[in-house]
Formats: C-alpha cells, sequence, structure tokens
C-alpha cells in the first residue's frame, strides 16, 4: 500500500517534468507511504513517476518504485496488493524471457505480466490496485484501478498534461490546476454522501471508476475502457442445493482470508463483534501458531443511536484467542479530528463512521500492526441491512399494476399534506416516473429536500434534474448484462457501482492510510463478489432473514448467539453529541460557510437544526469544512507534511 503520482506532457512545449515539482506532488502524501519515496524522469521531461512507500510484500531496496523492466521500456507506479502475484511469478519463469531483480515483489509482477500479455494481465490479477504504467516504446501511459475500487486513482487534463495521483491534494500542488467547485457533482453530492465517479467535487479533477482503465497517449489521445463487470463472470447456481452454496460460499471466502494474510509485515483484524468481523477474525485464526491481534471502538457512555458492542468483539477475541485492543471515544475526540479528517478526505466522505475508522486505525498502527482485514461489503452481497428489507417490500408494492396517474394523484396528496419533502413522497414519485426506488443503500437529502436546501441561484440552475441522471448509466448495464433482473440483484449492484467504491471503500481507505496502515477488504475479494452474484435472491432472501445464506455457511466457524442476535450497524452517536459540543460547532461553521458562499439557503439549513435533524446537519457540515479547507483558504491544503511519522500518530 502506497501513494502515487505522476505527469505525462501531450506536447512539446516549455513545460518539463522537474524534481521539485513531482516531489512536491508526492510529498503530500507521506502518511501513505513513510518508509520511502521515488522519483523517475525521463530524459526528455515529458513523463514523471512518482512513489511514497508502505513497505509490506518484499521489504528490501529493490522493490521500491517506481521500477521499471529489464530494458527500461516499461515503467511502474503501483499503489496496492497483488495478493496472488507468486503464483503469477511462477507461470511467468516457467514461460521464460524475464531477467527478475527481487525476490518476490508483487510490483515486478505486474510489469513483467504486462510485458507478457499486454493489458490482458489485469485478468491474472487478484488484488486491489492502483496503477499508473508507462510504455515507452508505444509512448502511452496506462491509469488502471481495481475491479470493485478499492484503491483510488484521481486525474487531471489541463494545459497539455495529465497529472495523477492517489489523492486530490497531490494534483493541487500543480500551480496551473484550477481550484473550483463542481457544482453538478454537489448536487449529487446532497443525494449519495459522496460523488459518483468520474466526477469529484473539484471541476476539472476526476477519478478512474472502478474496474476501468485509461491510456492516455502522447498526442493527447485518451482511451477509457470498464475490463471488467461482475454480470460478465457470474455462473448463475440454479438448481443447486443450499447446502453445496453455503459451502461454495465459506470455501471461497476462506481462501479471500488466507490470500489477505500474505505480507512480510504484521497483521490484524478490525472486530466490531458482528458477523462479518467475526468470520474474519475466525478464518484469519485458522492454522496460526500465534494469536491474532483484533481492534474495537466503542463511546463513552450509554448512546440510544450507538449502542456499544465492545462485549460481542471480546466475546469473539475471547473465542479465537486474540490479542485484544480497544478504545473507548468521547465527542472532543470527534472535535478534535476533524480538521485532520477534512484533509485526509481530499473531498467529503459524508458518514461519521470516518471517526472510528481512523482511530481504529490508529490504535493498531500503535500497537505495531501495519495491515488489517475489515468486513465491508458483506451487508451488501448478502441482503444484510434492515432498510433494504423495507426498500424491497416497498418496491414490490410499487410494482403492483397501479396506473401512473394514481401515483401522480396521490403525490399531489401529499403535497396537499405538506410532505412533498417527504422520504414517502420521494419513492412514490420514482415509482411514478418509472424508476426503481432503490437508489443506493446511503442517500442523504430527497430530491424535494435537496431543492429547499440549495441556494436560490442552483435551485434554477438544477430545475431540470434529479441524480438520477448519474444512476441511468449503471440501470443500463444492469438491464442488458444481469442473469437475473431482480431488485435485490439492483441494489447490490448498484452499491457496487456506487456507494461501495466511493464512500465505504474511500473512507477506509483515507483513513487508515491516514495513520499509515492498509486495510484489505476479503469480502470484496472479485472472486468471492461473482460468486456472491451468482446466487439467485430467492435463496439469499429466503423465509425474509438478513444475510441467510450467509448465515447458513459460517454457523459453526462463529457462535450461532452472534450469528442469531439483531444486527447492529458500525455507527457513530452523532444524534446524542449534536445536542452538545458537537451541535454548536455546526451551528457556527455553517453560519459562517452560508454567509461567505452561495450555495445553501441559510434559513433551510436553520431549520434542520430546529427540527434535531443531526445526522442531515453532519453531511453539510462536512461539505463546508472542505470548502474552508481547499476552496476558501487553499494556503491550508497545500501544506506538505513533515517527512517521518504522520502526524496523529504516536512515534
Amino acid at each position: 500500500m502506497c501513494g502515487i503520482v505522476g505527469v505525462l506532457d501531450f506536447r512539446n512545449s516549455s513545460f518539463r517534468v522537474t524534481e521539485p515539482y513531482l516531489i512536491r506532488m508526492r510529498d503530500t502524501m507521506v502518511h501513505r507511504g513513510p518508509d520511502g519515496a521515488g522519483a523517475w524522469i525521463a530524459d526528455d521531461g515529458r513523463i514523471g513517476l512518482g512513489h511514497r512507500r508502505l513497505s509490506i510484500i518484499d521489504l528490501s531496496p529493490a522493490a521500491a518504485q517506481p521500477m521499471c523492466n529489464e530494458d527500461g521500456s516499461l515503467w511502474v507506479s503501483f499503489n496496492g496488493e497483488i495478493y496472488n502475484h507468486a503464483e503469477i511469478r511462477r507461470e511467468l519463469e516457467e514461460i521464460g524471457g524475464h531477467r527478475w531483480k527481487t525476490d518476490h515483489s508483487d510490483t515486478e509482477v505486474i510489469l513483467h505480466a504486462f510485458e507478457q500479455w499486454g493489458i490482458e494481465c489485469l485478468q491474472k490479477f487478484r488484488g486491489m490496485f492502483a496503477i499508473a504504467l508507462w510504455d515507452a516504446k508505444k509512448r502511452e501511459l496506462w491509469l488502471i484501478r481495481d475491479r470493485i475500487g478499492i484503491k483510488p486513482l484521481y486525474y487531471s487534463v489541463h494545459h497539455g498534461r495529465v497529472t495523477f495521483a492517489s489523492e486530490i491534494k497531490a494534483l493541487l500542488q500543480d500551480p496551473e490546476q484550477n481550484r473550483a467547485l463542481d457544482e453538478a457533482a454537489f448536487f449529487h453530492y446532497l443525494s449519495f454522501l459522496t460523488t459518483p465517479a468520474p466526477q469529484t467535487l473539484f471541476a476539472g479533477i476526476r477519478k478512474v471508476p472502478s474496474g476501468t482503465w485509461l491510456r492516455f497517449r502522447e498526442n493527447g489521445q485518451v482511451l477509457e475502457q470498464r475490463y471488467w463487470d461482475v454480470w460478465d463472470h457470474t455462473h448463475p447456481l440454479i438448481g443447486v442445493s443450499e447446502q453445496d452454496i453455503a459451502e461454495q460460499i465459506l470455501a471461497e471466502l476462506r481462501t479471500a482470508v488466507r490470500l489477505r494474510k500474505v505480507s512480510d509485515v504484521p497483521v490484524g483484524v478490525f472486530l466490531s463483534g458482528g458477523i462479518d468481523s467475526s468470520t474474519n477474525a475466525a478464518l484469519f485464526s485458522e492454522r496460526e501458531d500465534r494469536p491474532v491481534k483484533t481492534f474495537s471502538i466503542g463511546y463513552e457512555g450509554e448512546n440510544q443511536s450507538c449502542p456499544n458492542e465492545l462485549q460481542f468483539a471480546r466475546e469473539m477475541a475471547c473465542l479465537v484467542g486474540a490479542e485484544h485492543y480497544e478504545r473507548i471515544l468521547v465527542q472532543e475526540d470527534l472535535l478534535d479530528f476533524l480538521p485532520r479528517m477534512v484533509y485526509l478526505q481530499d473531498e467529503p466522505i459524508a458518514d461519521p463512521v470516518c471517526v472510528p475508522i481512523y482511530y481504529v486505525s490508529q490504535l493498531a498502527r500503535e500497537s505495531g500492526v501495519i495491515v488489517c482485514q475489515v468486513g465491508e461489503g458483506s451487508d451488501e452481497l448478502f441482503w444484510g441491512y434492515p432498510s433494504w428489507k423495507i426498500k424491497l417490500q416497498l418496491q414490490s408494492l410499487d410494482d403492483l399494476p397501479l396506473p401512473r396517474l394514481l401515483k401522480r394523484l396521490a403525490l399531489a396528496g401529499l403535497r396537499i399534506l405538506g410532505q412533498g419533502q417527504s422520504l414517502p413522497y420521494e419513492l412514490l414519485r420514482r415509482g411514478a416516473e418509472g424508476q426503481p426506488i432503490f437508489w443506493g443503500g446511503a442517500e442523504a437529502f430527497t430530491e424535494a429536500q435537496k431543492r429547499r436546501l440549495l441556494s436560490p441561484r442552483l435551485r434554477e440552475q438544477f430545475t431540470r434534474q434529479t441524480s438520477w441522471d448519474v444512476l441511468k448509466p449503471i440501470r443500463r448495464r444492469f438491464e442488458e448484462k444481469s442473469w437475473e433482473k431482480s431488485h435485490l440483484h439492483w441494489m447490490t449492484y448498484l452499491d457496487l457501482n456506487l456507494r461501495l467504491p466511493e464512500l465505504l471503500l474511500m473512507r477506509i481507505d483515507k483513513m487508515s492510510m491516514g495513520v499509515s496502515l492498509e486495510g484489505r477488504v476479503p469480502f470484496l475479494d472479485h472472486k468471492f463478489v461473482e460468486l456472491a452474484m451468482s446466487i439467485p435472491t430467492a435463496i439469499k432472501t429466503k423465509n425474509r432473514v438478513l444475510k441467510y445464506i450467509l448465515k447458513k455457511a459460517v454457523r459453526g466457524v462463529i457462535p450461532d448467539d452472534l450469528i442469531d442476535r439483531r444486527k447492529q450497524g458500525f455507527g457513530v452517536p452523532v444524534y446524542e453529541w449534536f445536542f452538545d459540543k458537537l451541535g454548536d460547532y455546526a451551528r457556527q461553521k455553517l453560519a459562517e460557510f452560508c454567509k461567505e458562499t452561495d450555495f445553501l439557503s441559510y434559513t433551510a439549513v436553520g431549520q434542520l437544526f430546529e427540527r434535531g435533524h443531526g445526522g442531515e446537519v453532519w453531511y453539510l457540515l462536512n461539505f463546508a469544512l472542505w470548502w474552508k479547507e481547499y476552496l476558501a483558504d487553499p494556503g491550508q491544503s497545500s501544506r506538505v507534511e513533515v517527512l517521518g511519522v504522520p502526524a496523529g500518530l504516536s512515534a
């Protein structure tokens, strides 16, 4: 796990890549790689690659990046892990014709695999990655993001060049990079708590979508291609018994966990006490000759919105004989962390779970662990959210053969009753428009609420738009490719394409890398995802039990009481804290923001406070703090971290 950066000039102009230019960009990301740094610039100054190193696989200097092949015709800067690199290396060695300079570097495997198979080598990789690869013979730059989008990769085309990096803050070090808000992206942020790829909140800065590569030629020609879609790799398990499916799930998950144990540095597990993290801990502990280290977060006091799960985490840690670590967070921890959080995020990730992820990552790093396994993805693949059960019921009702005219009449009735901004109104509106009612597992504001919140200028600008516009391409792929066009498959597919890569996985990446810790996600191993999406909906939703088939698969691996207890999400007591110091802080910051900008209605924002809508205020607070950090006061975000121990991490 590392940080990558680079630039390619498209034209023979006065611009040249220089070492100070490249290093300044690179060293905004010291936290991503405190173990070393490298830079390479071509002799003609047209292309440069930089790298910050967090040493995990092959700790030797020979594995440093940027790395070239034997004749210098290929250069790579790579962030992530290729878990099956040893297997691919053996295949390449059998083929012959490659000279190796490292003992077991997965980076070198990428180079020789590209030499051997070209861009099709991606189909062999099992891992998480953001790759920048320069082909000097063809004068082509490849930017590649892994299938699921676990690793971020941003780029910007301006002034006849393309710049790219693992984090936006690196791109902002280019003095000619424009800093301005992408207002359309802001409109969609208010729906999804994040910006859908390829947009970011910065006008002109984009992110490579998951499962996609971009090829930039020296003349400026760009080709973008989606190289992986889960529907192209499913094998419908129709007529297969539940027992066989459960056994396949456990076997594939066991493989995914085993692969993510591959490391030359200590590996641990985040443990919440739920099914997913408990299964991770149990499978990780199999055949281990030393205790796994597990890490949990709790909160001070009793919080109705977010009860502690520490007792369940302790139970599981005891069962597997783990060396268990805990930290109790208080409101001041959140307030103290907010400036650092905004800086690390690059653009708002309006999920308060960023806070405990940062602190549990810090806890792990201070214990000597460099890599941790986390449980993201299971709920999306196996119908794990109670809210999804409700949405599925509502979609079934919407499917009833009622004329759209009746739905429109019902909408008019709700407006008369003053419910025009309510969630029921929004869901009925979608049904009346012939759209699916599920727009993602994390929705911030309805379309009507957004229009009330926006300033008059933006309200007029987006009169004829809704956030369905960015979901249409995903829906089109679903309709064209899905082997079973069920509502549940749509829900999972949508979150695989939006919420997971751009919200949940970004909160893991940005917060864990903020303390130089690598997060690995076994449930999002692409082979496991392909298996999960091959399971019929009827099996996943049998008896209306959430995670029915996953629970069947892991019985005997973890205790029944953990499997059968009521689901509790990994949350933050934002609701309670908004009636205390957090609320005062948010009121002050949002008042200042509304006074200084023309994006939100001050009156509408004030009404959220009056109604005690702390969660919704949090989404807006994240945006206001981001704007202050990166747009209103760009001098703050141009800071370069001091080399050595990243801020927030004890030496």
